[in-house]
């Protein structure tokens, strides 16, 4: 019988209104809500940083402040919750975190015979090495081309770190790229991107791909097509 890879998720969505700039405050106040040992909330170990795709990442959807957690980080969101004290220090203001709606699902994550579109919001797959690269291409085609590969290992980057191994090829196209835009990451300016794309992969909504994800980098949603036909 075909393994199917179904990953539990929780989307845990607010009231409280926040902007891009403001996801590290988010975090930061989530994070220290909770044990210093619960490492799936920061990814830092004592030896240093944990080298895995984020499992509790902190989004912005539709202007609110929102949590993503997927496979253990499920579990590990209990310990906020645990806590039971949701005043969190935003920055140089204090909010009570009001929760309107968790989504608990157990998503499939796999190659299907059919295609899905996606869009990807502020996407930041150069590093320092890769964007030099990319600089000195020429021609819109052979650009796309090049952020293609850089995608198909984003996700490839995400099953991996979700315990999904892939035995089928993965096909992938860049279909809209959004002229290169800087966002500052961490203190350091990087280009990023928005974008549409169909892959074979199916994807949750608001996952993360590419560097920044677990402050809302990189966040994924599916286009739905409408029937308009009555």
């Amino acid at each position: 019988m075909e393994h199917i890879n179904r990953i539990p998720i929780l989307t845990i969505h607010s009231n409280n209104e926040i902007s891009q700039n403001e996801i590290p405050f988010f975090r930061g106040a989530i994070i220290s809500k909770v044990p210093a040992e619960v490492t799936l909330f920061h990814n830092h170990l004592d030896a240093g940083f944990r080298y895995r795709y984020p499992l509790i990442q902190y989004k912005r959807i539709g202007g609110k402040a929102a949590i993503v957690c997927l496979g253990e980080g499920t579990d590990a969101i209990g310990q906020f919750f645990a806590n039971a004290d949701f005043d969190l220090q935003i920055g140089n203001r204090q909010e009570h975190f009001e929760i309107v709606d968790i989504d608990a699902q157990r998503v499939i994550i796999q190659p299907w015979q059919s295609e899905f579109r996606y869009t990807l919001r502020k996407w930041l797959p150069l590093n320092q090495d890769n964007y030099a690269h990319y600089q000195i291409i020429e021609g819109v085609a052979t650009k796309a081309m090049f952020l293609q590969k850089i995608l198909v290992g984003n996700i490839l980057s995400m099953c991996t770190g979700l315990g999904i191994h892939l035995e089928e090829k993965i096909s992938c196209e860049v279909t809209s790229l959004s002229d290169m835009r800087i966002y500052k990451y961490k203190g350091v300016r990087m280009a990023g991107f928005d974008l549409e794309f169909k892959t074979n992969i199916s994807i949750p909504d608001y996952i993360g791909l590419g560097k920044g994800v677990s402050l809302g980098y990189g966040m994924v949603h599916k286009i739905r097509i409408t029937n308009d036909k009555q």
